[in-house]
């Protein structure tokens, strides 16, 4: 009897949950093209400012597209908190003759090729204007009737104690490079960390961030210590000694100094880049300092700088 029951009720349960089902509509907003601002500015060096639009997700990738999102015409003001200057607008294929080594330097391009691109960047050649410790500067950026502002600090830097190269476990020819930092105590310090390999297959004139390059001082605040860094040129090398340093190079370190607003930025930049197409990954909003809704960053820097020669 039982049985006939539960054979009767079973197909009408299924029925019944069968049919809970509600239809749910999403309204997924349409795409807004947003400014783009990348502006940056460190000791002893003049800010640059790179404006562009964003893109939709589906947008073309190729050079062209990329080339052609740049923006000119801006008017773009740089106050470091007593004095104000409107930044000059200046293209990599039309720069003033004596210019071309300081620009192939701030846009990362090789001197010999800034004649093939058309970059343009805002800055200015006053060098009451370039970076110095102690000061804050605010950017603003007008544009199409609206207008967009971000300040960022440029603090004390905080030398490294010493660097050093180490081989690593049984190897003898390679190993990562160390450090010893002495961190102030009782304060926010935020760190981004660059290296410049001089030699082998990849060496470069520009600076190239490690794998994680920006870290604060939350979990070592006034305490020193010794790290070591990763070698960010290790695609160039064989699996079982990927990402370290071969005995005999030469790198020069760029450890800056950045703000609390800086370093949240390029924190989730990098935590997006890590996790980047794994599906279980926490959604990651890269939150910008700019005013008004515009995107980017504009961000100071104080570095110090170490030259290592990879030996024991």
């Amino acid at each position: 009897m039982e049985l006939r029951i539960l054979k009767t009720l079973f197909p009408l349960l299924i029925l019944s949950l069968s049919s809970c089902t509600k239809e749910v509509n999403i309204d997924i907003p349409g795409y807004e093209e947003k400014l783009v601002i990348d502006g940056r500015i460190e000791t002893g060096q003049p800010p640059v400012v790179l404006i562009s639009t964003s893109k939709e997700v589906y947008a073309p990738t190729d050079l062209d597209a990329f080339m052609n999102g740049f923006i000119s015409g801006a008017v773009v003001t740089l106050s470091d908190g007593t004095n104000s200057i409107q930044l000059d607008e200046i293209c990599s294929n039309d720069l003033p003759p004596g210019t071309e080594e300081m620009a192939a330097t701030l846009l990362g391009i090789p001197a010999e090729n800034l004649t093939n691109y058309s970059i343009c960047a805002y800055t200015t050649f006053d060098t009451d204007f370039w970076g110095e410790v102690g000061k804050t500067y605010t950017l603003t950026v007008n544009y199409d009737g609206e207008s967009y502002s971000a300040t960022t600090k440029i603090l004390p830097p905080t030398p490294l104690n010493k660097t050093f190269w180490k081989a690593d476990d049984n190897l003898t020819e390679h190993g990562f490079s160390w450090a010893e930092l002495s961190d102030p105590p009782g304060v926010f310090d935020a760190y981004f960390w660059e290296v410049r390999r001089l030699n082998g297959p990849e060496s470069d004139f520009n600076f190239k961030p490690t794998y994680s390059p920006v870290t604060d001082d939350e979990f070592f605040d006034g305490l020193t210590f010794e790290f070591w860094y990763e070698n960010p040129y290790g695609n160039d090398m064989a699996d079982s000694v990927r990402w370290m340093y071969a005995k005999g190079d030469t790198v020069i370190i760029k450890m800056s100094k950045i703000d609390r607003d800086v370093f949240d930025f390029y924190e989730k930049k990098y935590m997006q880049l890590q996790t980047a197409g794994n599906p279980f990954a926490s959604p990651t909003s890269i939150v910008s300092n700019f005013s008004n809704g515009a995107l980017g960053l504009w961000a100071g820097f104080s570095p110090s700088f170490d030259t290592l020669i990879c030996q024991p």
